[in-house]
């Protein structure tokens, strides 16, 4: 698995930093707290995502990644990546797409058996320049699971000069 070390710097501004998490709504349930629990069935569509930006005149991007998988005792697959979603404007405290996806919203799907999977999501200011389509699959298809899966949000943030996580949340699910 790799290193990750983006994923627990920005988890642990969930507990320092309550001004630091992302809003989310997953199906029916609004203002998801750090940790709550969500059915499966309930988050196979894409959060809606609200954070009071730091300024409302630039572009926002957001990474989900389960960091659990294939099990949280033996995370030997993840991090999985769930969701890579640039072009995000503020309206009112609501980030709303303009861009087509980088890596397509995949649901909750931990194996049989397996204790709640955490699925975090991490909110970036999208580098100016920024080129989606460069990154994505060709013409709008869905990201296959092989480039899912250990995903190294590292690398990631290297490689498209993304800056600090601006806010982070996560619930979990199984």
């Amino acid at each position: 698995m790799p290193a990750n070390q983006s994923v627990e710097t920005a988890l642990s501004l969930v507990d320092q930093n309550p001004a630091k998490i992302l809003g989310l709504t997953v199906g029916p349930h609004e203002n998801v707290k750090p940790g709550q629990y969500i059915p499966r069935a309930d988050a196979q569509s894409a959060p809606k995502l609200s954070f009071n930006v730091p300024s409302h005149s630039s572009t926002y991007l957001v990474v989900g990644l389960d960091i659990d998988a294939p099990f949280p005792s033996f995370g030997v697959l993840g991090p999985i990546l769930h969701w890579i979603q640039p072009g995000l404007k503020d309206n009112d405290g609501q980030l709303d797409k303009t861009e087509p996806f980088v890596a397509n919203y995949i649901g909750p799907a931990p194996p049989p058996g397996s204790s709640p999977h955490r699925y975090v999501f991490f909110l970036y200011e999208q580098p100016t320049g920024f080129d989606g389509q460069k990154y994505a699959p060709p013409n709008g298809q869905n990201l296959g699971n092989w480039h899912r899966m250990r995903y190294d949000l590292d690398a990631w943030e290297k490689e498209v000069h993304l800056g600090s996580v601006l806010a982070v949340n996560y619930f979990t699910s199984n």
